[in-house]
């Protein structure tokens, strides 16, 4: 059956097994690890993250990888900076995905994530094709370790991510659905999505929000259950495609309130998960 869990960060100064301890004390038993600054894979942090789950129970489903460079979260830099789709940014990041499996190999996690930025709805687009390639690449090496590379979803519509997952063409490729993201960028209806991603979803971000307002900033997003991602709708129809992995609980803001959101958001998912019908 389907385990929830949370999203976490990793920073220079983060006590690791306190935070896996804080997952446990929520009675949580999963978790994916993001870790946006790369210097952090260390041996040092990978001992200290196996040690973590050892000592907790927690299981990391995913390595959220991040790159370096410029970020802006918009419509109109977005695109120029996101991601692998800018040229000018995607070699060097290209080079830290493959630090991220590498680091993922020593966590024994075979699930890596990321944004690939905003792709190109024409397959013609040479940044498009750019990317095909760099992701080629990628999962390529990623195959040899029996690992998988996983899209955050969201900065393109769905049509078009299913269309890349084919384009890239290695067979270990797949989407971390990212429910609130869809809503956020204005791509989707969460459950429209989820009836083109289906099969390849992997991992999920079980988030909430509404749709844009004006034509540059993305949604808002909010407490699970409050916004537009109908969960209950949703994982319904991944229940139907064959999805039994990870519900991973991501709330983007921080101190008590996040804590007080994500338990709500576990007690929600599993009054949900206990009213699914089974697979028809």
């Amino acid at each position: 059956m389907m385990e929830i869990g949370v999203f976490i960060h990793i920073h220079e100064d983060t006590d690791i097994m306190q935070e896996f301890q804080k997952i446990r004390n929520m009675g949580l038993r999963s978790c994916q690890v993001s870790i946006w600054d790369t210097r952090l894979y260390t041996d040092e942090n990978a001992e200290a993250i196996r040690e973590a789950q050892a000592g907790t129970g927690v299981n990391v489903s995913a390595l959220w990888a991040g790159w370096s460079g410029p970020q802006v979260w918009d419509f109109y830099e977005g695109p120029l900076t996101l991601g692998l789709v800018p040229g000018a940014y995607r070699h060097a990041r290209l080079k830290e995905l493959l630090a991220a499996s590498d680091f993922a190999e020593k966590l024994q996690v075979s699930d890596v994530v990321t944004h690939a930025g905003f792709l190109p709805e024409n397959p013609n687009d040479p940044d498009y094709t750019g990317v095909i390639s760099a992701l080629r690449y990628l999962a390529g090496y990623m195959k040899e370790k029996g690992q998988y590379f996983l899209f955050e979803s969201g900065q393109e519509t769905p049509t078009t991510l299913v269309r890349a997952i084919g384009d890239v063409g290695t067979g270990n490729l797949g989407i971390n659905f990212d429910t609130a993201n869809v809503i956020l960028y204005g791509k989707a209806n969460p459950a429209d999505a989820a009836g083109v991603f289906g099969r390849y979803v992997r991992n999920m971000h079980c988030k909430d929000g509404e749709f844009p307002v004006d034509g540059r900033n993305l949604g808002r997003e909010v407490p699970l259950g409050q916004g537009r991602a109908n969960l209950p709708q949703v994982l319904q129809i991944l229940v139907n495609a064959g999805y039994r992995g990870p519900l991973t609980i991501e709330r983007e803001i921080s101190g008590e309130q996040q804590i007080r959101d994500i338990e709500w958001a576990r007690d929600y998912l599993t009054e949900i998960l206990k009213n699914l019908e089974p697979r028809s």
